[in-house]
């Protein structure tokens, strides 16, 4: 199915389902995508197995410039942002310059747009890194991903493209002490030759079992939206999702739902 990158280090403003009028940073190339997993469902397409030439990121300078630029452009045209996201083209997090790209975010949002929050969207897979747990304690909206209790589901639905253990990310995840928001795609389908389906009573039970041990401070539930990279996928039905929500709420979390 098509798929598409973002061409652009700052993009949008776009409404995001779930974080408003939303302001893009991509940290990653704007011709490919680098990530740590490699999601069936992914709107970027598939994680590249070989490159010819080594990925070139946007340097510290480049972000803050192009960032300046945007945000003093929407200042005047009076299209304040709700938040800046980082999100674009893979994995925010493995810039080598995360920590400070953020601390120059922070400089710029509370000169520019006080009001605005600044999220990460985050596969979970740098939390062993000390400079990566400090930048996100910074930000409003620490969004980590947890498509399911089960290592084996997540290699079927994420696909990490490094050593991976998810026993260890949730204890990264547990150690942000509730200072984290945990977002969850479901779906179901075929891959493969396999059933994939993150929505049966045996995953939903594990992995709220997860969210009660991580304790977030939000949980967001979601389902495909754009063209996947991997055809045979279906959508969850809002109505699925907002009973999977009540059960969030009965255990006394925050929940946010987008069909």
């Amino acid at each position: 199915m098509s798929t598409f990158l973002f061409d652009q280090i700052i993009f949008g403003p776009v409404k995001s389902r779930r974080l408003g009028i939303s302001l893009g940073v991509n940290l990653m190339p704007t011709d490919s995508k680098v990530c740590s997993f490699d999601c069936i469902y992914c709107e970027c397409g598939w994680t590249p197995k070989m490159r010819e030439q080594k990925a070139v990121l946007p340097t510290r300078e480049m972000v803050k410039q192009k960032m300046e630029e945007k945000l003093i452009e929407m200042v005047e045209n009076n299209e304040l942002p709700d938040v800046i996201t980082f999100a674009g083209n893979g994995e925010p997090t493995l810039h080598p310059e995360f920590e400070v790209i953020i601390d120059d975010t922070i400089e710029l949002r509370n000169k520019l747009t006080p009001k605005a929050r600044i999220a990460v969207l985050s596969n979970a897979t740098m939390l062993h890194k000390p400079a990566v747990v400090r930048a996100l304690l910074k930000v409003e909206d620490n969004i980590q991903k947890l498509d399911s209790a089960f290592e084996e589901t997540v290699r079927k639905i994420d696909c990490p493209t490094s050593r991976f253990r998810l026993s260890d990310v949730v204890e990264n995840l547990k150690a942000f002490d509730g200072k984290v928001i945990i977002q969850t795609l479901f779906l179901r389908g075929n891959h493969k030759g396999e059933v994939i389906d993150n929505t049966t009573e045996s995953e939903l039970s594990a992995w709220l079992e997860l969210v009660k041990e991580i304790k977030p401070s939000q949980v967001m539930i979601y389902t495909i939206d754009r063209d996947t990279p991997a055809t045979g996928l279906e959508k969850v039905k809002l109505g699925e999702l907002q009973q999977i929500a009540e059960r969030i709420k009965e255990m006394g979390f925050n929940v946010q739902v987008s069909g």
